[in-house]
């Protein structure tokens, strides 16, 4: 697989499912556990390990349905629990008993919050996480734009693109899923070097695809723009009649916080490109109901918006915008991120 210097690769197969894994450190060190985000795997962290401190042991799975895990259903119904879960499960397996610290990207951010409401955790670090409130579709105090939910799911995907991630498509075409990783997963100004480029493309094609898996199944709609989430695949686990982590600031007992965030993000903004209100206000989605129906999800601001009542709850909260950096500054600027995490993860 050509992994990196100190980075090994493992299958175990854990109450739930067989689970594919990185990790690096010795194993009596502290655990210190990774979760992807969508369309990608433990892999996209590997680069992290060769300078880290060796007190800790770094776990880093492709989830269900991503990478060289068992391509396991999604019951999107439960958000992102079956991520949590099956995080759970793998730590029981590997014989870990001591709360680990997580770490999650994007989906993950909302796998490992939805961790931490159900089981200890030492410490919650989140990259650039979907909102409290899931992907899309919601006013700022987590309201649904639509009854039903609309604008939300598995029917939000572009088509081009699932067919082409499921057909293996390597090209360098527009929605093609190197053109989406390179231009969206971190800031377009970053080029990785081309070998990692090709690993890292490999990994993302080894996203299950179908109503399983991405991007689930839809059910049709009367409110715009005309489908609602369905009950299967990792998008409808997404949308916000799903997922949510808002209740994280009514937890008895709080892990230490970080939050870290590309300044450039353009998935997980306010106003993100990816998502229905934004397109439709830019009439790229045709029959936009207006602002006052179906506004821009405000993310950014939906994350402060919690994290802040974390803190006024007694939860500690560290928060770092990186400036210039897209939706994965533990790659674009990986020097600084993890100078950052590291410091976060001694203070604790």
């Amino acid at each position: 697989m050509n992994l990196l210097p100190g980075v090994e690769a493992h299958s175990i197969t854990t109450s739930r499912l067989r689970t594919h894994y990185y990790r690096s450190g010795p194993s009596d060190g502290i655990p210190v556990v990774m979760i992807h985000g969508n369309l990608s795997t433990g892999r996209f962290y590997e680069h992290l390990w060769g300078d880290a401190p060796d007190r800790y042991l770094f776990i880093a799975p492709d989830m269900r349905s991503f990478g060289r895990s068992d391509p396991a259903p999604i019951d999107a119904t439960r958000g992102l629990d079956d991520w949590a879960e099956d995080t759970r499960a793998l730590l029981e397996s590997l014989g870990i008993d001591t709360p680990p610290h997580l770490v999650g990207w994007s989906t993950g951010g909302a796998a490992i919050a939805s961790y931490a409401m159900r089981h200890p955790a030492a410490s919650l670090t989140l990259i650039d996480p979907v909102s409290p409130f899931g992907y899309g579709g919601t006013h700022r105090d987590g309201t649904p734009c639509q009854p039903d939910w609309a604008g939300t799911g598995g029917g939000t995907a572009n088509p081009d693109y699932t067919q082409r991630l499921g057909s293996g498509d390597r090209s360098s075409e527009p929605l093609s899923p190197r053109s989406v990783m390179t231009s969206a997963y971190w800031s377009p100004e970053y080029r990785l070097p081309e070998e990692r480029e090709e690993i890292l493309v490999d990994e993302v094609l080894l996203t299950v695809t179908g109503e399983d898996g991405y991007p689930g199944d839809l059910v049709p709609s009367d409110n715009w723009p005309m489908i609602a989430p369905g009950t299967r695949g990792i998008l409808n686990a997404l949308s916000g009649k799903y997922c949510n982590w808002a209740d994280l600031p009514d937890l008895e007992d709080k892990p230490p916080v970080l939050w870290t965030h590309g300044s450039n993000d353009i998935v997980v903004a306010d106003g993100s490109a990816w998502e229905m209100g934004t397109l439709g206000q830019m009439e790229i989605i045709p029959g936009w109901p207006g602002e006052e129906v179906f506004p821009p999800q405000p993310m950014v601001t939906q994350i402060r918006d919690v994290l802040e009542r974390y803190a006024a709850n007694g939860g500690r909260v560290e928060i770092e915008m990186m400036e210039g950096s897209g939706h994965g500054p533990h790659i674009d600027a990986a020097d600084r991120w993890a100078d950052i995490f590291f410091t976060f993860l001694a203070s604790i």
